[in-house]
């Protein structure tokens, strides 16, 4: 049994994202969470929000016991691309690509 949670359309680099990933994959819940609290990374904020969810989902939803629940897959993918104009000197433009993210956390319980 798994329980998963998504979040479409975050505004933040994918890039950016995936660095804490790397921080909790195959990590308890528990000590997920400690580690997002205690980050200074900007991705940190959405994530502990989407392991919350997924922690509600699984005991809710699947009534799976949330002290045996463990980050079993969480990845991340690139969203549309948000482009915007940046004036430049001689009456150029120059192009600003604001990245969106698509991230995935999926929960099991350790047997």
């Amino acid at each position: 049994m798994e329980a998963r949670a998504e979040l479409k359309y975050a505004r933040i680099s994918p890039r950016k994202v995936k660095i804490v990933l790397d921080l909790i994959r195959n990590k308890p819940c528990e000590y997920a969470m400690a580690v997002l609290k205690h980050t200074p990374k900007a991705a940190c904020e959405d994530l502990e929000k989407l392991l919350k969810s997924a922690m509600a989902n699984a005991e809710n939803n699947h009534n799976m016991d949330v002290s045996k629940l463990y980050v079993a897959e969480c990845f991340v993918s690139q969203g549309p691309i948000l482009k915007r104009i940046r004036p430049r000197a001689q009456g150029r433009a120059y192009r600003i690509d604001k990245k969106t993210s698509h991230l995935t956390l999926v929960l099991k319980e350790k047997e």
